[in-house]
């Protein structure tokens, strides 16, 4: 402990008696939970209890223009960026009035948008998750640095604040491998109590932090005391200081003891035997003893500590009155507005050449680097010469150079989570995922972090997010490169869903998905890029004007039945997307007139107004995907439709997929057998118009 010969000239003396006021202001919220645990005990919640010094440390050289991303046990760092404690109750009885998430998410869990505090985009509580996002901040913010886009007198830093059982996630060796090959500006901290829940370390891991962080060339790491406040703010000075200066990645471990419970329903009692070992490492009786030793006496600490016993029991009971939620509120921050909600630009330009799907996508993405230089496109071999597996982003890289195209490593959790980071940090990132079979690491992040961002933010932190994804099958790619895979990510809401059939939808489409404020994934279909798989010819059209948008949610009657079949009960539709578009517009030929083809184009949100007019129109429907067909998004739309339109039905509502197979299969023969194709198609509508 350092006496006060060092520790006076180190740390202002008025820091001090603030970190005395935090502590006990802390110690006196634990201890109020617990009494009134009748009251607490409702919901789920953490204290800081053992942790103090170090979140306070921390908290206390932080900027407004640093972004930190605290967990479930950090209501002191909380409190030491300047968060009330009526704040985090407000959240702890989840409150209508709390700050943080209106009352939708757990104590500590906060999400901030204050110009005088550090930024706090939103975290799940999944633990080990926020390790992604946070570098994505970093890389946002050393991207915008680089562009010349932010100027400040301290750059900013990301702080990931992290517990040592969280560390053997998969997803935090994703973020550090990219900290560590880029220099992010990020410091990774870490708080060792030795605990899981009920796992210990001896448990859980064959290193601690430093040791398995020393792994990743190019982090640097420090231990510290994390009981000593003066270590720890000399220790965090020092390193913030280095990032501020030298721009590059840190991780500093902090030993803690844990002196409460887990959380409120995994108490101590259950389980903890070594509470009389980590009692003598509580950071309250050494911060006293301290601040007894620089000149403070005993009557100034305790007036100190009771009047945060004060405020902590005023700030309870007004809680305690404060508006619970409405009913109503349930449905607010589902999507953030966009500004397409129109159909602008040409679809068809006088003079204009056609163009495949793919050119239209490339054109798309350089027309938006072009325009907007927040805007930046990364994923597995976008970069360099080869511009994407399908050349959908060739030679965007030579042109826009390294920093706004660029390789990523295999790390498709990596490339979906950074963009919460990078959209939190002003960027507006384009991504890809190879193949839509391997979107599956990836959709933790897109399920925990970037769905629910806006939502569990309160409207404060929506994630601008365009994922395209290749998808579908095509000419014998076998069962890790021709899956389908919408119904899956459809079941994750907050996000939005497009699928495009044709070259002038792709660019259209491709321009509103990245200016929509809300995450989008693109589905692209491999077989349409460039219409050589046979049928696929009205995939190529007259590319639209480089302004051209299509609002998402939207669909498109992309062939019409005539009059007279509609007049004479003749006719029925199609409701379908990407490459059923062009089975049933192959297959209808048989049919003149007869076949209306519904292109659904955006699958989340979803244009129920244009099914209900079609069916309505025509009584007679087929749903029409590529996916299995079983349990599928497909099957949700034809039970749909039958619950609400029962009685305008003039036939069963049919659908068809692939068959219920667990992978497409290499063999061509095996793979047309699984899938549908024209013929099938044209068997299953005379079927239909026959009933």
């Amino acid at each position: 402990m350092p006496n006060s010969k060092t520790a006076t000239p180190a740390i202002d003396i008025h820091i001090l008696k603030r970190a005395w006021k935090l502590m006990v202001t802390s110690l006196a919220m634990t201890e109020l939970y617990e009494e009134r645990k009748d009251i607490t005990g409702k919901y789920v919640h953490a204290t800081s209890r053992g942790h103090e010094a170090i979140q306070l440390a921390l908290a206390f050289q932080l900027l407004p223009q640093d972004f930190v991303a605290p967990y479930y046990r950090d209501d002191s760092l909380l409190l030491g960026i300047g968060v009330e404690p009526y704040e985090l109750m407000l959240q702890l009885m989840a409150k209508r009035d709390d700050p943080f998430s209106g009352g939708r998410t757990y104590y500590s869990h906060p999400s901030l948008r204050r110009e005088n505090m550090p930024k706090i985009p939103h975290q799940s509580s999944s633990t080990g998750m926020q390790a992604i996002p946070t570098t994505g901040v970093a890389q946002g913010i050393q991207y915008r640095e680089r562009q010349g886009l932010d100027a400040f007198d301290q750059p900013p830093v990301a702080v990931c604040s992290i517990g040592d059982g969280a560390m053997t996630e998969g997803e935090v060796s994703e973020a550090m491998q990219m900290a560590a090959l880029h220099q992010y500006p990020i410091l990774y901290f870490v708080q060792d109590n030795g605990w899981g829940i009920s796992a210990q370390g001896s448990e859980m891991y064959a290193q601690n932090a430093v040791e398995f962080a020393q792994g990743f060339k190019g982090i640097e790491t420090r231990d510290l005391d994390g009981s000593d406040f003066f270590a720890c703010y000399e220790g965090l000075r020092e390193v913030l200081e280095l990032m501020r200066k030298e721009r590059r990645p840190f991780l500093v471990r902090a030993k803690v003891p844990l002196l409460n419970h887990h959380t409120s329903g995994v108490r101590k009692e259950w389980y903890r035997h070594d509470l009389d070992d980590h009692a003598p490492q509580d950071p309250l009786p050494r911060l006293r003893k301290s601040l007894l030793d620089v000149g403070l006496t005993e009557s100034e600490l305790e007036e100190i500590a009771a009047e945060a016993r004060q405020q902590v029991e005023a700030d309870f009971e007004k809680a305690q009155q404060a508006e619970d939620p409405r009913p109503e509120d349930l449905f607010d921050y589902d999507f953030a507005p966009t500004s397409v909600t129109e159909e602008q630009g040409e679809r068809k330009p006088k003079g204009g050449e056609e163009v495949v799907m793919v050119d239209a996508a490339l054109h798309a993405v350089d027309n938006i680097l072009k325009e907007f230089p927040e805007a930046l496109l990364y994923g597995q071999d976008v970069g360099g010469q080869l511009g994407g597996v399908f050349r959908e982003a060739a030679l965007l890289a030579k042109k826009y150079g390294d920093q706004r195209v660029f390789n990523t490593p295999i790390q498709e959790g990596y490339i979906i989570g950074s963009t919460v980071g990078m959209s939190a940090a002003g960027c507006k990132p384009i991504v890809e995922i190879q193949f839509a079979d391997y979107i599956w690491p990836g959709l933790n992040q897109l399920f925990a972090e970037l769905s629910r961002s806006y939502y569990l933010s309160n409207g404060k932190w929506p994630a601008q997010s365009l994922i395209r994804v290749p998808i579908g099958a095509y000419g014998s790619g076998g069962p890790f490169h021709s899956g389908s895979v919408e119904s899956a990510v459809l079941t994750i809401r907050g996000i939005k869903v497009v699928y495009p059939s044709n070259a002038a939808d792709m660019k259209g489409l491709l321009r509103a998905a990245f200016l929509d404020p809300n995450p989008v994934v693109m589905f692209e279909h491999k077989g349409l890029y460039w219409s050589k798989v046979p049928g696929s010819k009205a995939a190529k059209t007259i590319e639209p004007s480089d302004d051209y948008v299509i609002p998402l949610g939207k669909a498109h009657t992309f062939q019409a039945a005539s009059d007279e079949a509609i007049e004479n009960g003749e006719s029925c539709l199609v409701i379908t997307y990407g490459m059923g578009v062009h089975w049933a517009l192959n297959a209808s030929k048989k049919f003149e007139g007869q076949v209306e083809i519904l292109d659904l184009r955006t699958l989340e949100p979803l244009d129920w107004e244009a099914i209900e007019a079609g069916v309505k129109k025509h009584n007679k429907v087929l749903v029409l995907t590529e996916e299995v067909l079983r349990n599928s998004f497909a099957e949700s739309i034809a039970g749909r439709i039958g619950q609400h339109f029962f009685t305008h039905l003039d036939a069963p509502v049919m659908t068809m997929g692939a068959e219920p197979m667990p992978a497409i299969p290499l063999n061509s023969t095996l793979e047309a057998t699984m899938l549908p194709n024209t013929d099938k198609v044209e068997a299953k509508l005379e079927e239909l118009l026959e009933w």
